[in-house]
């Protein structure tokens, strides 16, 4: 969980207990207005969400490898090192870039296609249909449900808290497991948007092609989370929450009923963030307490 300040992991351990790290956001956002400019502050704070969440799960890997006797388990190491991050960014990033935007785009300029306009959607359709088909195989993997299930128990718990509602795991679980902040919600949508930002570069050399999908990309990021982002500020707008409806339902396949157990853990989280963040005001919950 992350609120302005702060970001907070709750791990179950193997011996039952609930164990949580709170760490400090150093974010460039707070040092420099520019970065705080629309689409820009998006990029940042993708490149800070990436950052979190490597730490986060390498925390949660070191917990789930202690012995479940706690005297017998040595301190856990809640650190990994600059290199390690790096290494696991270029390795995560590559894979995506090559699947989701090489790919298409290599298909797509094999294709007999003349007009920019079928171009570019018909692009977009691929890259959508390789990115439901990755989901729908994912989700078949065991160890993906549980994770399917914590993603859930965080949605959960951030419904219930900006709906002033009591942070226990029975009042929780009557929650949406559908967030509009979502982060699956987030993909669909720079998808979408790259539709329109590729129009503008033609059909040029497949070289060219290659090199705008990558090179372009943290702008459109930075438009999908401008877009989620009022997207979170407005839930009650009808006509807005229908235009996003299809990023809700494809949250369907990220997500899956939590249990109690898992739904405790995400309330831990939460709380320890508000805890050390010192309070968030209820006009503020929407903005800054994100999942």
């Amino acid at each position: 969980m992350r609120s302005p300040s702060k970001w907070a992991v709750a791990v179950r351990k193997p011996n039952g207990e609930i164990a949580q790290v709170v760490k400090e956001i150093s974010s460039p956002m707070a040092r420099n207005r520019i970065f705080r400019l629309p689409v820009i502050r998006g990029i940042i704070a993708l490149g800070e969400s990436l950052a979190i969440g490597f730490r986060a799960l390498a925390i949660s890997a070191n917990y789930a490898a202690q012995d479940a006797d706690p005297e017998e388990a040595e301190e856990v190491q809640t650190e990994i090192t600059r290199g390690q991050i790096v290494f696991s960014f270029a390795i995560a990033i590559g894979f995506a870039l090559m699947l989701f935007k090489v790919t298409p785009a290599l298909i797509t300029s094999w294709l007999p296609i003349d007009t920019t306009g079928a171009f570019v959607v018909i692009e977009g359709v691929i890259r959508v249909c390789i990115f439901l088909l990755y989901l729908l195989l994912i989700s078949l993997l065991p160890d993906l449900r549980r994770v399917f299930q914590y993603h859930a128990a965080e949605h959960k718990a951030i419904n219930a808290f900006e709906a002033d509602g009591e942070l226990t795991p029975e009042n929780v679980q009557k929650f949406s497991l559908i967030h509009p902040r979502c982060g699956t919600a987030f993909l669909l949508w720079v998808m979408v948007i790259g539709i329109f930002v590729f129009a503008f570069v033609g059909q040029p050399a497949w070289y060219w092609l290659i090199t705008s999908r990558i090179l372009l990309l943290p702008v459109i990021a930075g438009i999908a989370y401008e877009l989620i982002r009022f997207a979170g500020k407005h839930q009650s707008n009808v006509v807005l929450m229908t235009l996003l409806a299809p990023g809700l339902w494809l949250q369907r396949l990220t997500t899956r009923q939590p249990t109690l157990d898992q739904i405790e853990v995400s309330i831990r989280a939460l709380q320890e963030v508000l805890r050390r963040e010192g309070g968030i005001t209820s006009t503020e919950r929407k903005v800054e307490v994100m999942a």
